[in-house]
Formats: C-alpha cells, structure tokens, sequence
C-alpha cells in the first residue's frame, strides 16, 4: 500500500472521537446504509482461528429510545437519589440518537471453540473479546466518516435481560457494549484529548 493510503487511515484513527449529544436526524444517511456498514464489520473483523462468535444488533427509531427508557427503569432502583437527576439526563441523552447498535459474543460459538481446541480453551473468550472491540471500532470509525456521531457505553450485564425480552435475542449472546449513533449538534465538538507520552508507551529494538 501507498504511503497516502496509509496517512489517510491513519488520519481516520485520529478523527474517531466520543461525540456527545446526537440526534435522530441522520441527514442523507439510510438505516440500510447503516446496516450494511454493520454487517460488513461484522463479516470481516478478525477472529481467533476464523470462530466467528461476534453477533450484533442494530435498533433504530423507537426501538431505540425503549432500549434506554428501560435502562432508565433499572436504574432507577440502583442509583442514589441525590445523583438521579444526572443518571436521568444521560438516559435522555442517548434516547435521543437515532441508534445503537449492540455488539455480543456467541458462547455457543466460544464452546465449540473449546472442545475442538482444549489446549486454548481458557483464552477463547478474552480472544473474541478482543474481536468485538476490533469491530466496535470499526463501525465507530465508519459511521464517523458518514458524517455522524457516535459513542460507546457499557450498560452489561443490567439491560441484558431486557434486550432478550424485547428483540428474542438467543440466551447465548452475552452482551459487551453499546455504539449509540446519530447526527452530530453543531457547535458540540469533541473536547480536546490529552496523551501520555508516546515515548512511555512505545518500545522498540534492533530498529
């Protein structure tokens, strides 16, 4: 590959950013075109020896906002009082996207993995762990080049439950995290990002 195609993805990997608050409006960008950005990470993101475990789901419009009113009504019996105002305006933050999507691994998947690869078998979950953030950052990162915002959140194992209740997800998917998307807010840019020197985080030898 050309040094150009190499500063330009690279320059992509600088411009992903947490982007907060978005909205529903998704300008010139279709539900299928996302959906088709979901399933290409989800076919060509790397896995330990090709198993293939990640699963995700994509909920749009009203499917979204129950999604987050839900998690609204978990948390409504965790959080204190004194901080459930803050909690509250958050969930109203992410029902206000357009989507999420909701990325998973397979443990059916994983345990086929570990009988026909004993010797590995303590590792199959930490390596398709690192499969899904692979492929969150992806989608992340290609939904930003669409022109839209995005954000991860963590809000497993609490909406687990819920998220098999409402859209039959199978008992075998162990949710991992949330992608929330939609359209960015003008005049809300992500804050400026500090770094620990590279120098402390980067070795090399024989260079």
């Amino acid at each position: 590959m050309s040094r150009l195609s190499t500063d330009m993805f690279l320059n992509m990997v600088r411009h992903r950013r947490s982007v907060y608050p978005l909205t529903k409006d998704l300008g010139s960008v279709t539900a299928q075109r996302i959906l088709s950005i979901v399933s290409e990470t989800a076919k060509h993101t790397p896995s330990a020896f090709n198993l293939q475990a990640n699963r995700t789901l994509v909920l749009f419009g009203a499917d979204n906002d129950k999604l987050w009113e839900e998690t609204r009504d978990i948390l409504r019996g965790l959080v204190a009082p004194d901080r459930w105002e803050g909690t509250s305006a958050r969930m109203d933050m992410l029902a206000a996207a357009a989507g999420t999507v909701l990325f998973f691994r397979d443990e059916p998947t994983l345990q086929a993995g570990r009988d026909r690869l004993p010797v590995f078998a303590d590792r199959l979950a930490g390596w398709a762990d690192q499969g899904l953030g692979m492929q969150q950052w992806i989608t992340w990162t290609a939904l930003e080049l669409e022109g839209l915002g995005a954000n991860l959140q963590h809000y497993n194992p609490l909406v687990d439950g819920k998220v098999r209740e409402h859209w039959g997800v199978p008992d075998g998917w162990v949710l991992d995290a949330q992608l929330v998307f939609g359209g960015r807010v003008e005049g809300h840019e992500p804050a400026e990002k500090s770094f620990v020197p590279v120098e402390d985080r980067v070795r090399s030898f024989g260079a």
